[in-house]
């Protein structure tokens, strides 16, 4: 699935740091960490094998981006990371840091338009650099949870990654019925999803409307939302953003009303093409 790839220089810029970021973060839960310890949040996996994909995804990423490739780039790695025999975890964690740094470094010698390979219609580094920064804080929240300590992220790097999702949440892939699966539109198919913590200065409201021939979203301050929704979701921002990722919540975070059976299914259904987990 491929969203709306279109970045200025500044955002293209804050996408590239958020990528170092957030791999410097997660680096920081793994002192005293096991890589066989079990990661909740991806069943089957261990943090070895969360740490061994992130990295293999950065360098597979970063070789898109590199070779400014027209054509799919094998991702046999990123599925199947290998095993490193004898690496504990500050070793992986010096290699993770080397291949988020040379992605980095590749987006941001192409610049934020440069046409390249990517799953959907359009193709540019400025898709890559987003999603590639959201890939690594949504990891970090995987091997935080797989240490036991909690997963906080910024407001900005919040709002913006849970409207990347909503994109993916009403492409015609997400929404349209499948051989033999149910479809989302419909008569009075609304979700609304609420940041209580947003800042005042930014709409908090998200709104993906499925009601009418076509799936569409956008992003408003609770004063503008006056539709009925079908199913509403509150909670803080990061609680939110690892709800819809279909990742475990703090108890109590997150309060849904509504129709959860179609929210669920729209979570099932807005899932990103990166993710095997």
């Amino acid at each position: 699935m491929n969203p709306s790839s279109g970045e200025s220089p500044e955002r293209y810029e804050r996408h590239c740091a958020e990528i170092i970021a957030q791999t410097d973060l997660l680096r920081s839960h793994l002192s005293g960490a096991e890589l066989a310890s079990p990661v909740p949040s991806c069943p089957g996996w261990d943090l070895g094998r969360l740490l061994r994909h992130l990295g293999a995804t950065h360098r597979w990423a970063g070789t898109v981006v590199r070779t400014r490739a027209t054509l799919p780039v094998p991702d046999t790695e990123v599925n199947h990371p290998p095993e490193r025999p004898g690496e504990g975890a500050e070793e992986l964690g010096a290699w993770l840091a080397e291949g988020a740094g040379r992605l980095a470094d590749a987006l941001r010698a192409a610049g934020p338009g440069a046409a390249v390979w990517s799953p959907g219609p359009v193709g540019t580094s400025g898709f890559w650099a987003r999603r590639m920064a959201y890939e690594t804080a949504l990891h970090r929240a995987d091997a935080a949870l797989a240490v036991g300590v909690g997963f906080t992220v910024g407001a900005g790097a919040a709002l913006d990654a849970l409207d990347e999702w909503m994109e993916f949440g009403v492409l015609p892939e997400a929404v349209d019925p499948g051989p033999g699966g149910p479809g989302l539109l419909g008569p009075g198919r609304v979700l609304r999803f609420r940041a209580t913590d947003a800042p005042a200065h930014e709409p908090g409201e998200w709104l993906v409307d499925l009601t009418g021939t076509s799936a569409s979203w956008r992003r408003a301050h609770s004063a503008e939302v006056t539709a009925d929704a079908a199913v509403s979701v509150r909670g803080p921002l990061a609680a939110l953003l690892l709800f819809v990722y279909r990742r475990p919540v703090p108890a109590g975070s997150v309060e849904v009303t509504g129709d959860v059976p179609l929210l669920d299914l729209w979570r099932q259904r807005a899932g990103f093409w990166l993710e095997e987990e």
